[in-house]
């Protein structure tokens, strides 16, 4: 399982670091600055959520636990940061990403109960 988080870290990470650079250099000229403000956000919590996956091997969690929030944060940070992508370049595509915005609080709340998993297993070790 830590090889599966690290990996998954990796790979998040790495994609951040390149639609970071391709919001920065390549969406600047065709979005105002409030979508690419709310692209970087994404970027942001894409990147966030990397580290505490290539940060969750240290953590002394049960394999269940791990592969709990493998999960959470495998589908949150799809979902998330996904949508944010695609409500930021919404006027870029012919799909209307506002019809489905409702993905992007949801999975809000699949990466809240990740940190909650990971919080309560802090409070109950000793």
């Amino acid at each position: 399982m830590d090889k599966k988080l690290r990996v998954t870290g990796g790979i998040f990470g790495l994609t951040a670091v390149i639609i970071g650079a391709f919001g920065a250099h390549g969406l600047e000229k065709v979005l105002d600055a409030s979508a690419i403000a709310t692209f970087e956000t994404g970027v942001k919590y894409q990147m966030y959520h990397a580290l505490l996956l290539l940060l969750i091997p240290v953590f002394a969690l049960s394999e269940k636990t791990k592969r709990t929030v493998w999960v959470l944060l495998l589908l949150g940070i799809l979902f998330f940061s996904g949508s944010i992508y695609g409500l930021a370049t919404n006027e870029l595509t012919s799909f209307d990403f506002t019809k489905i915005a409702l993905i992007t609080p949801i999975a809000g709340t699949l990466l809240i109960v990740s940190w909650l998993l990971i919080v309560i297993h802090f409070i109950k070790s000793k």
